[in-house]
This record gives C-alpha cells, sequence and structure tokens, in this order.
C-alpha cells in the first residue's frame, strides 16, 4: 500500500481500515476517541451533594503556614522537614467538630517549588494566604498571590505571628491592599484574620471564616459516580511498589476499581487515609494513598476510574506510544555532536547538562524549572533526565555518554553507581535543601564557587536485626559491608535509597565489648543519637566533612 511501517509503530486509523477490508473484514470504527476521558462531566443536578472545600495554605517561606496546620491538625511536621521548609506537598482531612470538614493542601513555601504551588492551586477551592504580621508582603508572597487568581480561586489572608514583638497587622493590610486586595473592614472583599499558630489564636475565627466562604461557594460533587481525581503526589516504595496520593474530586473510589492515570492502568489494591488507616472507599474531596499503580504517575496526573482493567490497559497502552512517537520525533531534531562542538567553539553557546533524582516527584519537577531557570547567554542548562528514586548506575551511564552532572534531593547513590561514578568520573551532587542546590549552581557558572565541605563515605553497614535496651533505646544489629564505622562519628541512615535521618552515632558495640571503630565483615551494636525508628533493612553510612577546593562544574 506504499506505506513503509515497523511492528511496533502505530498505523493511521484509515489505513488499518483499509488493510481489514482488503482480507474482507467489515470494519466499524469505535476507536478509543475516550481515552483521553472528558474531564468535566455534566452531572445530573439531583445526584449532586455538597462536598467537603479543600484549602491552600500557600505564602512566603518561613512565614508559618505549616505550624498553622500543625495547629489545625494537632501534629507536628514541620520538625521533620528539613531546614524547617516543606519539600513535598501534603494533603490532610480535617474535622471541626459538628461544623464540617475541611481539606487542606499544604504547599512547599520555597520560589522553587513553583510548579508545585501552581498544582496545589489548581486542585483548590479557596487559598488561604498566610503574611507573618513582622516580616510583611515577600517576593513569594506576591507569587502566591498571583497564582491564586490565574486559578481564579477565592483568596483569604491569615496575618500570622501577632504574638511577636514587631508585629504589624495593619502594615500587612496596607501592603495587600497594593495589591488590590482590601480588607473587609476597610470596605473591601477580602477576609483578613488575625492569627498566632504557635499560640492557637484566631484559629477558631479563621476555620468559622473557611467554612462560611465554602457555603457561598456551593460545593457540590456527585459521590455516586465513577471517581475522578488528582495526584498529589507520587513514589516509589521498595515494600510497596508505586505508590501515589490521589485527591479525589468527583464520584467515590473504592478498593478493586480499575483506573488509568497518565501512562499508567491498575487497579486499587488498597486505600490509606492521611492518618495512615486502611480505607475501604473514599468520596469527593479526600485525600487518599492508592496501591496498585503500574508506575510512578506524574504529580498532577488525571486519575479516572474506568470500566475494566482491559479498558485501563488500552488507554494507558495507547498513551505510551504516543508519547514514544513523540520521544522519537523530538530525538530526530536533536543538535549533533559535529554542531554542538562548532558552537562551543565559535563561542555561542555552552551546554551544561544535567540529570535530577529526588524521593518524590513533585521534587523532581520542582528542581528542574529551578535549574532551567539559571540558563545564562554563556552556558545553557539543560534537564536531560528527571525521575524517582535513588541513584543508580544507569543513571551513572546516562552521565557519562551525554556529559551530565547528576544532582540527588533526599536520595543517595547506590554503592555499584557510586563507585562506577568515581571511575567514570561522573559528578555526583547531593542536597536536602533546595536553594543550596540552586546556590551552587549559580555560583559555579559565575565561576565564584567558594570553598566547601565536601563528604568522604568511610563505611557502610546493613541492619540485621533491632534491639530493644532499656537505657539505650533502639540498638541496630548491623553486619558491616565496607569500610567502616567509627565512635561519635557522623551517619545517615538509608531506607530505600532515601536519607530518613542524619546524625551522630551514639555507641558502638562489638558484641558486649564497647568498641571505637568496627571494620567490613564484623557484626555489632550502633546506637544512633536522637533516632529511635530504625528499621530492618536500614542501611547506615558513616562519612566525615574535608573541607576542598571549589568545584567546577
Amino acid at each position: 500500500m506504499g506505506h513503509l511501517v515497523s511492528i511496533n509503530q502505530m498505523l493511521d486509523v484509515n489505513i488499518a481500515a483499509e488493510v481489514a477490508k482488503f482480507f474482507g473484514y467489515p470494519v466499524e470504527i469505535v476507536g478509543l476517541a475516550e481515552e483521553e476521558t472528558p474531564l468535566e462531566l455534566v452531572e445530573a443536578k439531583d445526584r449532586l451533594m455538597p462536598r467537603p472545600p479543600v484549602v491552600t495554605i500557600m505564602g512566603h517561606v518561613d512565614h508559618g503556614k505549616t505550624l498553622l496546620l500543625d495547629a489545625i491538625r494537632r501534629t507536628n511536621v514541620v520538625m521533620s522537614e528539613a531546614g524547617g521548609i516543606t519539600q513535598h506537598i501534603g494533603a490532610y482531612k480535617v474535622k471541626l467538630g459538628n461544623k464540617g470538614q475541611v481539606v487542606f493542601l499544604d504547599t512547599p513555601g520555597h520560589e522553587a517549588f513553583t510548579s508545585m504551588r501552581a498544582r496545589g492551586v489548581k486542585v483548590t477551592d479557596i487559598v488561604v494566604l498566610v503574611v507573618a504580621a513582622d516580616d510583611g508582603v515577600m517576593p513569594q508572597t506576591v507569587e502566591a498571590l498571583n497564582h491564586a487568581r490565574a486559578a481564579g480561586v477565592p483568596i483569604m489572608v491569615a496575618v500570622n505571628k501577632i504574638d511577636k514583638p514587631g508585629a504589624n497587622p495593619d502594615k500587612v493590610r496596607q501592603e495587600l491592599a497594593g495589591h488590590d486586595l482590601s480588607p473587609e473592614e476597610w470596605g473591601g472583599k477580602t477576609i483578613f484574620v488575625n492569627i498566632s499558630a504557635k499560640k492557637q489564636i484566631g484559629l477558631e475565627n479563621l476555620l468559622e471564616m473557611l467554612l462560611l466562604e465554602s457555603e457561598m461557594l456551593e460545593l457540590k460533587a456527585n459521590p455516586v459516580s465513577p471517581a475522578r481525581g488528582v495526584i498529589i503526589e507520587a513514589k516509589l516504595d521498595r515494600g510497596r511498589g508505586p505508590i501515589a496520593t490521589v485527591l479525589v474530586q468527583n464520584g467515590t473510589l473504592k478498593v478493586g476499581d480499575a483506573f488509568v492515570c497518565g501512562l499508567y492502568s491498575g487497579r486499587v489494591k488498597a486505600l490509606f487515609d492521611d492518618t495512615g488507616k486502611k480505607v475501604e472507599q473514599a468520596g469527593p474531596s479526600t485525600p487518599v494513598e492508592v496501591l496498585g499503580f503500574e508506575g510512578v504517575p506524574q504529580a498532577g496526573d488525571t486519575f479516572v476510574v474506568v470500566a475494566n482493567e482491559r479498558k485501563a490497559h488500552q488507554i494507558a497502552e495507547l498513551r505510551r506510544m504516543k508519547a514514544r512517537e513523540k520521544f522519537l520525533a523530538g530525538a530526530a531534531k536533536r543538535i549533533s555532536l559535529e554542531d554542538l562542538h562548532k558552537q562551543i567553539q565559535e563561542g555561542v553557546v555552552k551546554d551544561l547538562n544535567l540529570i535530577v533524582k529526588a524521593d518524590v516527584q513533585g521534587s523532581v519537577e520542582a528542581v528542574r524549572e529551578a535549574v532551567l531557570k539559571l540558563s545564562t547567554d554563556r552556558v545553557k542548562i539543560n534537564c536531560i533526565h528527571g525521575s524517582v528514586g535513588g541513584i543508580t548506575e544507569t543513571d551513572v551511564d546516562l552521565a557519562s555518554a551525554s556529559n551530565a552532572i547528576i544532582l540527588g534531593f533526599n536520595v543517595r547513590p547506590e554503592p555499584k553507581a557510586a563507585k562506577e561514578a568515581e571511575r567514570e568520573g561522573v559528578d555526583i551532587n547531593l542536597y536536602n535543601i533546595i536553594y543550596k542546590l540552586t546556590d551552587d549552581i549559580k555560583a559555579a557558572i559565575e565561576g565564584m564557587l567558594e570553598p566547601t565541605f565536601v563528604e568522604e563515605t568511610l563505611g557502610r553497614a546493613e541492619v540485621r536485626e533491632v534491639f530493644k535496651i532499656s537505657k539505650l533505646g533502639n540498638v541496630a544489629g548491623v553486619l558491616v559491608t565496607e569500610g567502616k564505622l567509627t565512635r561519635s562519628g557522623q551517619c545517615r541512615i538509608i531506607r530505600d535509597n532515601v536519607v530518613a535521618y542524619e546524625g551522630q552515632i551514639a555507641s558502638l558495640h562489638h558484641f558486649k565489648e564497647d568498641v571505637k571503630e568496627l571494620a567490613a565483615g564484623y557484626e555489632g551494636g550502633i546506637g544512633v543519637e536522637n533516632f529511635q525508628d530504625i528499621k530492618q533493612g536500614d542501611v547506615i553510612e558513616a562519612y566525615v566533612r574535608k573541607e576542598a577546593s571549589p568545584k567546577k562544574f
């Protein structure tokens, strides 16, 4: 028929129909036109029921967003975050007595997480803009405000830290009035509430205002239709496989439902609420952790329940083929090595290739977006790959082939990958706070990277058993697999190639004997200072920090 195609290529519908006709088969084109299942369904009005509002907490870094959420949830998230900065998006359902329920999205505060904040706003009904009374309106406050406005979401302002010396809530009102957020008490339309998350002042008033605003919005959804939602966060768990936090927006999600999400299909194996409790179903405006994905979806992907697994698999396969064709079409247009060398020789452009690995998908997106913004006239930054999980040999191979640098965010390289990187001369840079990452790259591009401290790994040990000892707490029974561990040295606990904790080695024993160091091949007991959550299968990595000369990217 004059068409040259391989067995893996998709056929045009009309060509496929001609081929079938040639072999004597009648063709009815039904296709998978519905594979991009419409997001907006016209629901019968009599089926619509009121649903809880989804509220996003936004604002400048360190203005008390997570602390406010803690006060409402009576939990303590801040202390577990690196540098006191929220690194991932979280979704929590909070019951407000007999008054109703509210779902809170806690979005990260650092400017590099713009994409995550934007994604939070896309699924939200009300935005609470948190501004510190002693600090006033900051650049990220304005940025968060613009995201909320772009999404057309009602905005409420929580003026936090009113208990601090130098707090001036009226100054915050004046500054925001300059951004067209005029308080109701001044004749405007924006609700302002003075609060102190730390001392729990004004929280009742804030919650009442949220419920009042949600009543005016008349939020409704159909609880009996097939479930639809959005991926808030996704990660790969070594024990449980791909896991995603889904915010159900319409319908009811049940265990056993077949679904399609982005490039993957699956069947719901288990559902967990935000407290980690197993549930059988989740209705509208409910965040749940879902098990049963084929792979790790992208944060922000639409989650749709379909009739059966066969249809879900067909839709996912079609999407993957389209994505593969798009990738191959893009690959054909890539610049050749000869052209690239010629441009570098002429001084037109210099390329800095980066590979981004992080513990969750949202962080991959955020780091990628942050580093791409750092491109200059002299240096063009390319993020050639980004994915969830520890740094593997495959990542090192890709970095070696493309002359790239690997950036790890809250992850560690596998031992084999670290050795291969050393052998191949591949540069691996590890971070747990994002502005340190961006500052390093910016300084390296400008040639002004200051002397820094580099880590030298002393040894690694695998936790075989965990023993509870009355005076010491939990002690890890370990086998030292490489190098050595020294008493009172620094160490980190690595779980699934992700850093679970960093601290000091408190005690080191070989059988009952207290020892100064434990070498490879020996078994012993290790106590880690201020850390009791050690688990079988964890890896304890001992290291020292040494001052090094500036690194050249």
